[in-house]
């Protein structure tokens, strides 16, 4: 009961299988935009300076995407390596049987992970680990900068695919954007209108997506919650919106939106939490 966690004490490895899928998706739909661009209709016509600035607004985003994917995997938000033993137990703790250890509030155990993850919010498919106190920041700015590129490479393939869509009938162009791997095997549309076409509903799509996932997620730091809080409808964290964002993302929760390498350390350390009721009780 009780008996620490230590790194090597079980064997265990995240899920590559999802990293690697959503990995040659990425590259998949990297070579068609540059089949699109290259081969294809091409950009629309910029001048010096808006080409310039197109240039610097795709490197800012595409380094803060892989930066803060790096980020997110490289940071274990599980309860491995963690010495558990000897802290006090209180009030929320439970036993976990799978990792034979106790674990503090707001843990939970992934059947993927197989490990315990401290504040675990939920398990990201897309990238096969777990979502939780080490790496929500990453996982906030990830969100942010995938629409960000998503939606600037729909914005940049607009043009193109406005021109496409203009010379075609109504009917083959809706089936051109709901149907473009049907529409190719038929021979309907040539290799760079497919191209074309699936990027481009690709990149809206995960835009969309990833903008979804982030207001709701935007939702949840406000409110100090986590996806299984809010399921639960708990409040037990709500500290009050700016308390809130400094916890999850440090003190410089203004600034790590717009570079992934910025220090900003967590107040806490992902077992013991402060409480509304701790703050109703320190206003008294």
């Amino acid at each position: 009961m009780g008996q620490p966690w230590a790194a090597g004490s079980a064997e265990w490895a995240p899920a590559r299988l999802p990293l690697v899928l959503t990995a040659l998706w990425a590259a998949a739909v990297g070579l068609e935009l540059a089949y699109v661009l290259v081969l294809g209709p091409g950009p629309p016509p910029l001048g010096p300076l808006a080409r310039t600035l197109q240039l610097a607004l795709a490197a800012f985003q595409l380094l803060n995407l892989l930066g803060n994917v790096g980020l997110f995997l490289r940071s274990d938000p599980s309860i491995r390596g963690v010495m558990l033993a000897g802290r006090g137990l209180g009030q929320g703790w439970a036993y976990c049987y799978q990792c034979q250890s106790q674990v503090p509030p707001r843990s939970g155990h992934c059947s993927a992970c197989r490990v315990c993850i401290l504040r675990r919010d939920h398990h990201c498919r897309l990238l096969g680990r777990c979502v939780g106190f080490r790496n929500y920041r990453p996982f906030l700015c990830l969100l942010l900068h995938a629409a960000g590129v998503l939606l600037h490479v729909s914005v940049l393939l607009g043009p193109a695919l406005s021109a496409l869509l203009r010379a075609h009938a109504p009917l083959h162009t809706a089936a051109l954007l709901l149907l473009p791997w049907l529409m190719l095997l038929t021979g309907r549309v040539s290799l760079a209108q497919f191209a074309l076409a699936f990027v481009t509903d690709t990149c809206v799509a995960g835009a969309l997506l990833c903008g979804a996932g982030l207001l709701f997620h935007g939702m949840l730091l406000l409110r100090g919650q986590t996806t299984w809080e809010w399921a639960r409808g708990q409040h037990s964290y709500d500290l009050g919106p700016y308390h809130n964002l400094q916890a999850a993302l440090g003190p410089r929760w203004v600034l790590v939106w717009l570079w992934p390498f910025l220090a900003s350390p967590l107040p806490g350390d992902g077992i013991t939490f402060q409480t509304t009721a701790d703050v109703g009780l320190m206003a008294s």
